[in-house]
C-alpha cells in the first residue's frame, strides 16, 4: 500500500505540474489574444491615418489642378470678350459709315458730292473694321489641361502591406576591432528601398560561439542607424568575445536578425587584490585610496589569520576563460610599503592598462613586480620590480625606479599614465595615456610571472583595465629600436 501511495503521489505531483503548465499556457494564449486585438486595432488606426493622408494629398492635388483649369478658363474668356468688344466697336463704326455713304449718294451737287465722297473714303481707310482680325485670338481647346491617372490607379491598386525586410549580412572582413572600439559593417542581400533604418545589438561573452547560455549577458541595443556601418566606441573588453547582430527595419516592421558574428575582444583584465594590500589602503575593485588610520587595531588580528593559513593553496576548479590569479596567496604589505597588487598574473603576451591619480595625491608608483615582492618591500627598490614614481610632496618629482636605482625624468607629469608590458619581448613602457607620448621604457628579460603593482600615499588611484594595446602604442613600440644609455642603466636581466 505504501508503494502504491508513493506511486500515486508521484502521479499527483506530475499531474499538478502538468496542470500548472497548461494554466500558464492558457494565460499565455489569452495574453496573445489580447495582444492580437490591441495590435490589430493599432494597425487599423495606422491604416486609416495613411489613407486619410492619401485622401488629403489627392484632395489637395484636385483643388490645385481645378484651380489651374478655372484660371485658364477665365483667361480665355477675358481675351475673347476683349476681342468681341473690339468687333462690336468696329461694326458700329462701319454701319455709321455705311449710312453716311448712302446719304452721300443722294447729293446732286457735283462739288458737294465730291467733297463728301473724299471724306467717306478717308474714314473708310482709317476704319477699325479693316484693321481688326476676324480670327479668334484664343482657342477654345482645353486638352492641355486634361489628365490621365491610369498609371496612378494601377499603382494604387497595387498597394500592399509592407514586406518584412530580409536579414542583413555582416561583412566579417570589413569589421574592425581596435583601440577598444568595434566597427561593424553589413549589407543587404538585395536592394530594398523601403528599409528605413537598422538596429545593431551586441553582447559580451566568454564563449566562442553563437549559442546562448543561461548566464549570458543580455543584448545591448543601438537603434535608428541610417548607414550600413557603425562603430561602438569606449568599450571595456572584460570578456574574450563580442557577439554582434543586425536587423533591418522599414516603417512598419523589423526583419529577421542577421546571423550573429563573434569578434575577439581579448584584453588584460584584473582587479586590485585587497587580500594582500596594506591595511592603510582602501581597495575596491580597480580603485585604491590611502587612509591614514585604516590599519590601526587590525594588524594583530590579520597576523593571526596569516599564521593559521596553510602554505599550500587549495585546489580550484577551472573553466574556459579562467584567468591566472595570485589573490590570497601572500601576506599583507606593511610598514611603509603602501602597496596593492593586481590579482591576475602576466605570463606571456602584450598587455596594457592605465592609471589616473587624484589631483591631491602626494605620492604614488605604478609598475610591475614578480610575486616574490616582500611585505616590507617597495616598488622599484628591488631587482624584481620596475616602476615610475611620482612625488608631489613639497615639490614635484618624476622618476623611473628599479633595483633601488632611480632615474629622474625631466618631463611633465601626465594626469593619466598608460602601462604597456610585452612579457615575451622584455619591454615595460610607460606612456602619456592622452597623447601616447613615451615617458620611459625598461628593457629586460622577464623570467617569472608579473603582477601589476601600485603604491599610494595620501590620495587615490583609479585603474582602467580591459583595454587593448592602443594602435599608437603599437606603432611607437615597433619604431622603438633601442634605448638611450641612461635608460639602460636601470635595465637588468632578472634572476
Amino acid at each position: 500500500m505504501d508503494e502504491q501511495k508513493e506511486t500515486l503521489q508521484r502521479i499527483v505531483s506530475t499531474l499538478a505540474n502538468k496542470n500548472d503548465e497548461i494554466h500558464n499556457f492558457i494565460d499565455m494564449l489569452n495574453q496573445t489574444i489580447r495582444n492580437v486585438q490591441v495590435n490589430s486595432s493599432k494597425v487599423i488606426r495606422e491604416l486609416d491615418e495613411e489613407f486619410d493622408a492619401l485622401y488629403s494629398v489627392l484632395d489637395e492635388m484636385k483643388g490645385t489642378m481645378a484651380n489651374a483649369i478655372q484660371q485658364e478658363r477665365a483667361h480665355k474668356i477675358k481675351a475673347l470678350h476683349n476681342q468681341l468688344s473690339q468687333c462690336g466697336n468696329a461694326l458700329e463704326s462701319s454701319e455709321e459709315l455705311l449710312e453716311l455713304a448712302a446719304r452721300t449718294l443722294n447729293i446732286m451737287d457735283p462739288t458737294e458730292f465730291s467733297k463728301a465722297a473724299r471724306q467717306i473714303k478717308d474714314r473708310v481707310t482709317m476704319a477699325s473694321a479693316f484693321r481688326i482680325s476676324l480670327k479668334p485670338s484664343i482657342s477654345d481647346s482645353m486638352t492641355h489641361l486634361m489628365v490621365d491617372f491610369s498609371l496612378e490607379r494601377h499603382a494604387l491598386q497595387a498597394l500592399r502591406f509592407l514586406p518584412v525586410p530580409k536579414a542583413p549580412e555582416i561583412d566579417i572582413a570589413a569589421c574592425l576591432v581596435a583601440d577598444n572600439c568595434i566597427t561593424v559593417s553589413w549589407r543587404m542581400p538585395e536592394e530594398d528601398s523601403r528599409v528605413d533604418h537598422f538596429v545593431l545589438e551586441y553582447r559580451k561573452t566568454n564563449f566562442d560561439g553563437f549559442a546562448r547560455v543561461k548566464d549570458e549577458q543580455p543584448w545591448e541595443v543601438i537603434d535608428y542607424i541610417k548607414d550600413t556601418e557603425y562603430t561602438l566606441s569606449g568599450l571595456k573588453f572584460d570578456k574574450k568575445y563580442m557577439n554582434v547582430r543586425v536587423q533591418a527595419c522599414n516603417k512598419a516592421v523589423a526583419g529577421e536578425y542577421s546571423d550573429p558574428v563573434t569578434l575577439e575582444t581579448k584584453a588584460f583584465v584584473f582587479n586590485l587584490d585587497n587580500t594582500s594590500s596594506h591595511l592603510n589602503l582602501k581597495v575596491e575593485d580597480t580603485y585604491v585610496e590611502w587612509e591614514p588610520t585604516g590599519g590601526k587595531g587590525q594588524e594583530k588580528v590579520k597576523g593571526k589569520e596569516n599564521k593559521g593559513r596553510s602554505g599550500a593553496p587549495s585546489p580550484k576548479r577551472t573553466s574556459i576563460g579562467t584567468r591566472p590569479t595570485a589573490k590570497g596567496s601572500r601576506d599583507r604589505f606593511t610598514g611603509e610599503s603602501y602597496t596593492v597588487l593586481g590579482d591576475t598574473t602576466i605570463e606571456s603576451g602584450q598587455h596594457y592598462w592605465e592609471v589616473r591619480a587624484q589631483k591631491d595625491c602626494k605620492s604614488y608608483s605604478v609598475g610591475v613586480t614578480y610575486k616574490n615582492l616582500g611585505k616590507f618591500d617597495q616598488l622599484g627598490k628591488t631587482n624584481s620590480s620596475w616602476c615610475i614614481h611620482i612625488n608631489n610632496w613639497l615639490q614635484s618629482t618624476f622618476s623611473a625606479k628599479h633595483n633601488n636605482k632611480s632615474k629622474t625624468l625631466d618631463i611633465p607629469i601626465p594626469d593619466r599614465i598608460g602601462v604597456y608590458c610585452n612579457f615575451d619581448g622584455g619591454q615595460l613602457m610607460f606612456y602619456n595615456a592622452n597623447s601616447k607620448e613615451l615617458l620611459y621604457a625598461f628593457r629586460t628579460k622577464f623570467t617569472q610571472p608579473l603582477l601589476p603593482g601600485f603604491m599610494i600615499w595620501c590620495g587615490g588611484l583609479s585603474v582602467s583595465t580591459g583595454l587593448q594595446v592602443p594602435s599608437a602604442v603599437k606603432t611607437l613600440q615597433k619604431s622603438e629600436n633601442g634605448l638611450n644609455s641612461s635608460t639602460c642603466s636601470l635595465n637588468s636581466v632578472a634572476q
